[in-house]
């Protein structure tokens, strides 16, 4: 087994503190990854405090992973040592249902393993839950690791495994493009990054949100407008004009006002609120065949399309740097929308 060492929460109400623990050693289909940098995404931070239930204890967070591939196994070729490459939020799924078959392994429909809390089919976790990213060392099925653009800064890359393909995904899916006109909703970890891609892919993007003093940044992302959602006469001045929303909202809320928003035969879809919507009226919906869905991350091959999509417009996260003694600060910080756009965890701070 190799020695890992890293930060873990003890239960709901515990802080993360330093931990040790076992990864497993390569197979022949392995990859070994010394760990640079690790993003830290709202997801840990609901899962650490078990605010999702279903956590289990000791949990090391982390799904934003950037390192170096240190040890391969024998039937390993595409990668080898020294390789900057990334891990996101999967480390398995059965790869034998519909949904894998058509790289679309988010939705597996036996059930993907997360990169923490899943149930490590594989082994080498002492309390057979896998352990994220929040740690020196982490040894994954190549499958599952992605190759990062030599271009983009390692650190600032590592929220693409989580916000950016979660934003790319569905922009992507639903064809935006030049000629769309693009609503992301909330400017946070994943609408920076809706901004950002949906400019790359020449759509006019307005930014909507609850808040005036966020425009500038807005503009600065790649917004060509922005739009205020608590101004009822700019909601009603722009109401069927847009071709697509991305809604990035992490917490139920009336949907309502947001889908008046788009044209006929218009389309907004949930990423961030993983949680009951407060009101959804079928109004909106049947007089202007307008349709919601929903979208989760993406499958492997699309997340390395992302990955270079990124690395050829030079796209990377706004990120806030941190040493992992300032883990709970962060977190705190987080829950309180004080950052621009994400913690990145430099995990040489472990030593």
């Amino acid at each position: 087994m190799i020695k890992a060492k890293g930060i873990a929460t003890q239960g709901a109400t515990e802080k993360l503190s330093p931990f040790s623990f076992e990864r497993r050693e390569p197979r022949e289909n392995d990859v070994v990854i010394d760990i640079l940098f690790c993003g830290v995404c709202h997801s840990d931070i609901h899962s650490a405090r078990n605010e999702w239930g279903g956590t289990h204890y000791p949990f090391v967070p982390g799904h934003e992973i950037v390192g170096r591939v240190s040890k391969v196994g024998n039937k390993i070729s595409k990668f080898k040592i020294g390789d900057l490459v990334g891990v996101g939020c999967l480390v398995d799924s059965c790869r034998k249902c519909n949904s894998c078959d058509e790289g679309l392994e988010q939705y597996c429909e036996n059930g993907f393993v997360g990169t923490y809390n899943g149930a490590d089919k594989i082994g080498g976790t002492a309390n057979k839950f896998t352990f994220g990213g929040y740690s020196n060392v982490i040894t994954v099925d190549e499958h599952f690791v992605l190759k990062i653009p030599q271009n983009l800064d390692p650190a600032a890359a590592a929220p693409l495994l989580c916000a950016g393909i979660t934003t790319y995904s569905p922009l992507k899916h639903w064809k935006v493009g030049k000629g769309h006109k693009v609503g992301i909703i909330g400017l946070g970890g994943l609408g920076h990054m809706g901004v950002k891609l949906a400019h790359a892919m020449k759509a006019k993007v307005v930014m909507i949100t609850t808040s005036p003093e966020k425009a500038e940044d807005a503009k600065k992302l790649g917004a060509d407008e922005v739009l205020i959602s608590k101004d009822e006469i700019a909601m009603k001045a722009v109401q069927n004009s847009f071709d697509f929303l991305l809604n990035t909202i992490p917490v139920g809320h009336d949907v309502d006002p947001y889908m008046n928003l788009l044209k006929r035969d218009g389309t907004m879809i949930i990423v961030g609120a993983i949680e009951q919507l407060k009101k959804v009226n079928g109004i909106p919906f049947i007089f202007r065949r307008r349709s919601m869905a929903g979208s989760l991350i993406g499958g492997l091959w699309e997340t390395q399309e992302m990955l270079n999509f990124c690395g050829e417009h030079n796209i990377v996260c706004d990120i806030e740097k941190i040493n992992v003694e300032e883990i709970n600060e962060a977190y705190d910080r987080t829950v309180k929308g004080d950052v621009k756009y994400r913690f990145v965890i430099d995990m040489a701070s472990l030593t």
